[in-house]
């Protein structure tokens, strides 16, 4: 069983379109998606293939299969379109992990996690994993807009870990379940 880990999509429908085909050539079970699925937000430049619509139409198709976490540019309208329930913050228990799942932005204020509690987040652009008093913090990167010059990314979540890998199927990073 794997778990397509996504972020960031701002509104590009060829990155949805990439999305999706993923999920089904690697037969996932799930989408997880961190946040910000239509609009690129005041801060972030307008994506190449930006269409709203076009994406609204893809997920739709995929609303059964879709874990969705609220970003700070996903508004109450694009709750209206998208027929899938939003999350600000999640809880899920995966291959005997304890993971919980929210956009980022309000990371600092993140409470009650316990030694081996792994915490999936967007927000950033940037992929990054990393550990800090025996939690492991793992963000996939962006899909359509990363920052820093780096790839746009997403992630594969199996039975032995989390893979993040960039759009050629290079693995960029990785985190070994123990």
């Amino acid at each position: 069983m794997k778990y397509l880990l996504v972020s960031d999509i701002h509104g590009d429908y060829k990155e949805v379109e990439f999305i999706l085909k993923k999920f089904n050539e690697l037969k996932c079970k799930k989408i997880i998606c961190l946040g910000d699925f239509l609009y690129h937000g005041p801060r972030n430049a307008l994506p190449k293939n930006y269409d709203p619509k076009k994406c609204v139409e893809l997920l739709n198709q995929y609303k059964d299969k879709i874990i969705a976490i609220k970003g700070n540019c996903d508004a109450e309208v694009d709750e209206m379109v998208l027929n899938f329930k939003f999350h600000k913050k999640l809880s899920l228990n995966l291959f005997h992990h304890h993971f919980v799942l929210l956009h980022g932005h309000h990371l600092d204020k993140l409470k009650n996690l316990k030694k081996g509690d792994i915490v999936l987040y967007g927000h950033y652009h940037i992929f990054d994993i990393h550990q800090e008093n025996a939690i492991t913090y793992i963000n996939p990167g962006s899909i359509s807009i990363p920052r820093n010059n780096l790839a746009k990314t997403y992630g594969l979540i199996d039975e032995n870990g989390i893979l993040i890998y960039d759009k050629e199927n290079k693995l960029v990073s990785s985190y070994k379940f123990s």
